[in-house]
């Protein structure tokens, strides 16, 4: 549609512009000049769409914005060369008028092929977003943004100087061959109206060009501005599409890379943490009479009850239990009860119950995990993971009634994080042999956990834990000690 629109300002443009600096077009019946602009023009537009296919569609990304200008600036000579060849045999115009002529063509053909290849530039920028594809740019030789704007400028003043010398050429040949006495008001304003014509044309044609800039450039910041802000969000697999080799697609290339090393890095980050808390967890087993498969239980089971809690209507923290405050769940839970490692090995490994002296040491777990992950915290500086770790360390003993240990904190005053672990941990402890009791079945251990609703539990959490009652059970069973 944009092609066909500019074919018919170009016809529209020559139909006039034909008889103002030619004397021999002049001369012609203004109907056969229409029909035989009309026939150079149709006959190559009526080409253009298999050519385009053979010819643009059919080569690499980088190569069609370039194809595109050649193809349509070189179908506008093509003809004007027919006109003028035409022309020529059958009206044996002279080479002056083939020449006007020709700029004729040439003019509003430059300005049509830029346009429609700025179009097939914003054209690949979208198929190559839709993709996730780029193309190449580092080793290659680059077309600068402010060549092409310079080189735009100058092709502007030049071609449009250019005809309008033309016109006004012919026009003062006019006026010096009109007769002297008559009135020359009518023919001023005649010469004036065919210079202001030729200047609304150009100032339409650079108006034009600037917007199909300003498209571009506009998409192109977009594209980049949007993969940036991605990142800002945690989404390491945005992407620049580059399709340009100019400052826009360095920019773009040099983006992904940093993207790409950052998003490795971020790999590394977790793969570390993840291994600095599997480190520090199994040092708590290994002083613990708990099992590893203690830590994969309650890891899934706080996930299933954030999950469930999260869909519940009514519940008070919709924007805290997002995707990454759930993962980050899931990767605290094994320090739990990293604590632990403080306590005597005669209280932790006794086998049998502990007494009241004993079971105040226990306590102490709580406390002293906390203030480890509050130091490291310190070091680390701030780290949402080394946050929640100490929420959990420090308040899965807490009570919603407030009758828990250390702090003796009550309702929302508990970290929801604490909160969730205390269902998990209270929960996994019921199910599983201690040396002072037997495993319980899942519906002992369920009405032990409903009974603590509203005064050992956040009764929002128990809500929860009901919802993923089938998926507490399949844990259960999927990570039991000893498989």
């Amino acid at each position: 549609m944009r092609a066909f629109v500019h074919y018919m300002v170009t016809l529209s443009f020559l139909t006039l512009y034909g008889a103002q600096v030619c004397p021999f077009v002049e001369g012609m019946h203004p109907g056969e000049w229409i029909i035989i602009l009309s026939a150079s023009l149709g006959a190559t537009f009526a080409i253009r769409g298999g050519l385009v296919k053979h010819f643009i569609e059919s080569v690499e990304f980088d190569r069609r914005v370039r194809r595109q200008f050649i193809l349509d600036f070189g179908l506008f000579l093509m003809a004007g060369g027919l006109l003028i060849t035409y022309n020529t045999l059958a009206h044996h115009f002279p080479l002056a008028s083939a020449l006007k002529m020709g700029l004729g063509f040439l003019t509003p053909g430059f300005f049509a092929a830029l346009d429609l290849a700025l179009e097939r530039e914003r054209m690949i920028s979208g198929q190559l977003a839709a993709s996730g594809l780029s193309i190449q740019v580092s080793g290659e030789r680059l077309f600068p943004l402010t060549t092409r704007f310079a080189l735009t400028a100058v092709a502007l003043v030049t071609l449009w100087s250019g005809t309008l010398f033309l016109v006004v050429v012919k026009d003062m040949e006019w006026l010096v061959e009109y007769e002297r006495g008559d009135n020359l008001m009518m023919p001023a304003m005649v010469v004036l109206a065919e210079i202001a014509l030729v200047g609304a044309v150009a100032l339409a044609e650079a108006i034009n060009i600037i917007f199909s800039y300003s498209r571009n450039l506009k998409l192109f910041f977009t594209h980049q501005n949007g993969a940036l802000s991605a990142v800002t969000r945690g989404e390491l697999e945005s992407r620049v599409p580059v399709s340009t080799r100019d400052e826009f697609g360095v920019m773009g290339e040099y983006t992904n890379i940093m993207i790409t090393a950052l998003k490795e890095r971020t790999r590394e980050v977790a793969l570390t943490q993840d291994v600095t808390i599997h480190s520090l967890a199994s040092l708590a087993e290994t002083r613990d009479n708990e099992t590893g498969a203690h830590i994969l239980r309650t890891q899934r089971y706080i996930k299933a009850l954030a999950l469930r809690l999260r869909d519940m209507d009514g519940h008070n923290h919709p924007e805290l239990l997002d995707d990454g405050y759930i993962e980050l769940l899931f990767k605290s839970a094994p320090l739990h009860d990293i604590g632990k490692v403080g306590v005597p090995d005669a209280i932790l490994l006794k086998p049998g119950k502990l007494t009241d002296d004993e079971f105040t040491i226990m306590k102490t777990h709580a406390s002293m995990g906390r203030e480890a992950l509050l130091r490291a915290e310190g070091r680390l500086g701030s780290n949402s993971f080394l946050r929640l770790a100490r929420e959990i360390a420090g308040g899965h003993h807490e009570r919603w009634d407030g009758k828990g240990y250390p702090d003796g904190q009550t309702g929302e005053r508990i970290p929801l994080s604490a909160r969730l672990m205390a269902v998990a941990d209270v929960y996994d402890a019921l199910i599983s042999k201690r040396v002072y009791k037997e495993a319980f079945t899942h519906e002992k251990s369920r009405g032990i956990i409903m009974e603590g609703r509203g005064n050992h539990f956040d009764p929002a959490v128990i809500e929860a834990f009901q919802r993923a009652e089938t998926e507490f059970s399949e844990i259960a069973r999927t990570y039991a000690d000893g498989h």
